[in-house]
């Protein structure tokens, strides 16, 4: 059966009604919280999440990591959307941390251990501001990033609410024109801010090829194809609860 057309406009108001249905039964009354990068994702929840709240229950925490070429882009979203903005540098709390432990191990962190510690450097960060403001944290990673791992566990991949797990990277540009934001904020280059590549070049093939994998199982490339398979498998952990021994 031929899978219907993606109607962004359907889906924008069905996940506002689902992220206002959240909050009344888990946070009544509470703030939305999100760490502002200036990319899509972000975006498009922190718009999603003004409509369903309104503007003044819609935090927006940005976390450059010293100085951030785009920081910008991320200002810009939180003027066009009208939210409060905070600012936090977290350089001095991963250079801190960074030199504390590498102290105690009496080497250097591991390459894979430096990129991941901003992530959940950030996560702190996010629910320190949600304690003190009363909120609650959006996690922004969508389908396409969690279907090959693409986030930090701990870090971005965790949240009290996901508005957009079930949205592939083109569903989520879709629900982002839907919600009117800036075209640049819709369809800047995904990045991870870590690591000063673009999520493709990390990935070694478009997000296009991958969404058409997800949503049809096409794929004309077998390397590709068996490189998002071995991504798939080897990071379904990190969807999956912490598994426990029970008696």
């Amino acid at each position: 059966m031929k899978k219907a057309e993606f109607n962004a406009k359907d889906v924008k108001e069905r996940c506002v009604a689902w992220i206002r249905d959240f909050f009344e039964k888990n946070g009544k009354g509470c703030n939305c919280v999100i760490g502002i990068s200036g990319g899509k994702d972000s975006s498009v929840v922190a718009a999603l999440c003004v409509e369903a709240l309104g503007k003044e229950r819609v935090i927006g925490v940005l976390m450059p990591d010293g100085k951030q070429s785009d920081i910008d882009m991320a200002e810009k979203l939180v003027d066009f959307l009208g939210i409060t903005g905070i600012t936090v540098n977290i350089a001095p709390a991963v250079q801190t941390v960074t030199k504390g432990v590498e102290a105690a191990l009496s080497e250097r962190m591991s390459g894979q251990a430096a990129v991941n510690l901003p992530a959940r450097l950030r996560m702190a960060i996010l629910y320190a501001v949600s304690q003190s403001r009363n909120g609650r944290v959006a996690n922004t990673c969508n389908l396409s990033e969690d279907w090959v791992g693409y986030s930090t566990r701990y870090g971005d991949s965790v949240g009290d609410f996901s508005p957009l797990s079930d949205l592939t990277v083109a569903e989520v540009k879709l629900l982002g024109r839907a919600a009117g934001l800036p075209e640049e904020l819709v369809d800047k280059a995904p990045s991870d801010g870590l690591c000063g590549k673009s999520d493709e070049d990390n990935l070694g093939f478009s997000y296009e090829t991958l969404d058409k994998y997800i949503r049809t199982g096409e794929i004309e490339d077998e390397t590709v194809r068996k490189r998002i398979d071995e991504l798939h498998e080897k990071n379904l952990f990190k969807l999956q609860q912490m598994p426990k021994f029970t008696l």
